[in-house]
């Protein structure tokens, strides 16, 4: 069964950092490409960031180019998003998922809030 475990949500300020993980088991992680999407209420659900198993190709939304950051560890099965400058804007659930795309299995979720 595929499992995909998000963590590292919370209450920051304006300008914080967060690192997220997401634990992966269940299907073999290193051959996946790999994304990260969050839904606010009101905006719907959006694409983050995405990663390639094989080239290591990297991808962002305009809107989190520069400040966010995704990387893998292969051997944790682990997903990573630091996300660095928040915003409110940013303020959110996000989710990892299977895909570069995002349209594969996703986790539950966890809640960031960026607020002063």
């Amino acid at each position: 069964e595929v499992q995909l475990v998000e963590s590292g949500g919370g209450l920051v300020k304006p300008g914080d950092s967060l690192r997220l993980s997401c634990a992966a088991s269940g299907f073999t992680f290193g051959i996946n490409d790999m994304s990260w999407l969050r839904q606010s209420p009101g905006k719907g659900r959006e694409w983050v960031s995405g990663l390639t198993a094989f080239e290591g190709g990297t991808y962002y939304a305009d809107s989190v180019k520069g400040r966010f950051t995704i990387s893998r560890d292969n051997g944790k099965k682990t997903l990573y998003l630091q996300m660095n400058d928040l915003k409110p804007e940013d303020t959110a659930v996000y989710f990892c998922a299977i895909g570069k795309d995002g349209s594969g299995a996703r986790g539950q979720g966890t809640q960031v809030t960026v607020s002063s």
